[in-house]
């Protein structure tokens, strides 16, 4: 009689060398393909195929985030598959183990990795996209820089612009880009500063840059003049389709970056929906690739027994697109009809624990 240890084992192995292999070829296709686009900037504004491979380099680990869930639905099918083709599942099953025991052993073995990449989706991942975000920002403007430190920084004509912070929001229905904590110095052709204001917030509406919550301050030979204004046009060249390059997406910030962005929109009264969604797709992440996993595993106890490779392949991918607009589906209904955002993104979770549930059940 199989020992449920050493089974365990041999699911593991199965299971981890599939999902190794699948990660990898989909990381490295969408890598691939990324690398050649770049490949049509590389000479602008200095900008070197080396530094189109670092650029493709820092945004690496994000890829892994990101395609974690496919390769785990995938990796466990064609695991269980080989094992099912092979009659060794057959003998685990005459051994006395469950269908539901041994789909928790392969979501035991997902699980342990997806620790990890949730680890580097919190830490390296979102690092390594604000520095690819800094270099895309410098190939499409020589006057605009970002630091991670004091944010935004861009020379328009005399004055020098620093945004401690630059936002993705809605403005009646539509994106735009929103600049926070904002320092305007205005300078002299031999560098004396002579005007200095700072705004609340600036936002680019009708091809025109506003201030909000302005105080000015000049500087003359008579001394410092104050002023203030609750709104104040800003005569700048900022292009704000540059600046939304600027900007990383709020899917690929960290928790605690999302989180710092949500309290800032709702200080201010708006609305902070792109980013509570976002925040609660990271949170619910774990729970997402494992609800993912067990209830892909039915497939491997009936319809991958025959077949090779192609048809668990082909099942896999069926599956994984099935979910990719599933979860769309109902996270954009959910924004549509005003459904809490942790709501929204727990619902696919939901149903496929309760399609699972369902399933194990009936063929226990």
């Amino acid at each position: 009689m199989i020992r449920i240890k050493r089974a365990d084992r041999l699911i593991a192995g199965s299971v981890l060398g599939s999902l190794l292999i699948v990660w990898v070829v989909l990381v490295g296709f969408d890598t691939l393909t990324q690398f050649l686009r770049q490949l049509g900037d590389v000479g602008k504004h200095g900008y070197t195929l080396a530094e189109a491979a670092v650029y493709i380099g820092m945004t690496v680990p994000r890829r892994l985030y990101e395609y974690f869930s496919f390769a785990g639905l995938i990796g466990g099918l064609l695991g269980l598959g080989g094992l099912a083709a092979s009659g060794e599942l057959t003998a685990l099953r005459a051994a006395g183990m469950s269908k539901l025991r041994i789909a928790a052993s392969v979501v035991a073995v997902v699980a342990a990795l997806t620790a990890v990449v949730v680890l580097m989706g919190e830490t390296v991942g979102p690092l390594g996209d604000q520095a690819a975000q800094a270099m895309q920002v410098r190939l499409r403007s020589n006057n605009l820089g970002l630091t991670r430190g004091s944010g935004l920084w861009a020379r328009d004509g005399h004055d020098i612009i620093n945004a401690k912070a630059a936002q993705a929001v809605e403005k009646d229905g539509h994106p735009s880009v929103q600049l926070a904590d904002v320092r305007v110095f205005t300078l002299t052709d031999d560098g004396q500063l002579t005007q200095f204001s700072w705004a609340r917030t600036a936002d680019h509406i009708g091809g025109t840059w506003t201030l909000h919550d302005v105080q000015n301050t000049t500087l003359d030979a008579k001394g410092t003049h104050a002023s203030t204004a609750k709104d104040q046009v800003w005569h700048s060249s900022l292009n704000p389709r540059v600046l939304e390059q600027s900007i990383v997406h709020p899917e690929y910030l960290s928790m605690v970056d999302l989180q710092r962005n949500i309290r800032y929109l709702e200080r201010n009264g708006q609305n902070p929906g792109v980013y509570a969604s976002a925040f609660w797709a990271r949170a619910l992440y774990p729970l997402n690739v494992l609800a993912l996993v067990l209830c892909a595993m039915p497939f491997a106890f009936g319809g991958l027994r025959s077949g090779g490779l192609g048809k668990r392949l082909f099942i896999g991918i069926l599956l994984a697109v099935a979910w990719y607009f599933l979860q769309r589906s109902l996270t954009s209904m959910g924004s549509v009809y005003g459904i809490p955002p942790l709501l929204s993104n727990l619902l696919p979770a939901l149903v496929l624990l309760g399609v699972a549930g369902y399933y194990f059940r009936r063929h226990a």
